[in-house]
């Protein structure tokens, strides 16, 4: 069995790139902005060009992945009676889907240890780079800085 795909590319107000997909005569618009996707996709020097159709296959896996790890974050929330997701909801859901925990738990920063001090004595936060990381790899953490 064949899909048609048929693509269309545009701008919204921002001045961001959007691509909207129609699947079998239904229209997805994807919510990721396809020029930062391609962005982090050419930080890997292995990558010279980059298809239409595998960018949009990147963007929406990660839509729907970041999807999944909302949902699970949201429902680990609710089991705990919250209704602001923290970063122990994250990591809590992350641990519980063994395929995510295997490559993003690492990656994830440790939540922080509560203490007697008001928010504002605190001292620096903790550096992100305290444990070290396996050659050849870098902190999620680097796909999201700007670059000059």
């Amino acid at each position: 069995m064949t899909r048609a795909f048929d693509t269309m590319a545009g701008e919204d107000e921002e001045g961001t790139s959007t691509v909207a997909v129609a699947v079998a005569g239904e229209t997805h618009q994807l919510q990721i902005p396809i020029s930062r996707v391609k962005k982090i996709m050419k930080l890997d020097q292995d990558i010279n060009k980059i298809n239409s159709e595998a960018l949009h296959l990147i963007a929406s896996s990660t839509e729907l992945f970041l999807e999944l790890l909302a949902e699970k974050s949201a429902q680990v929330a609710l089991e705990k009676k919250r209704k602001t997701i923290k970063l122990e909801h994250l990591r809590v859901a992350v641990k519980r889907h063994q395929p995510t925990s295997d490559f993003l738990l690492d990656s994830l920063p440790m939540p922080s240890q509560p203490s007697d001090r008001s928010p504002k004595v605190q001292s620096r936060p903790r550096s992100s780079t305290d444990k070290p990381l396996p050659s050849g790899t870098r902190r999620i953490e680097a796909f999201f800085q700007k670059y000059t």
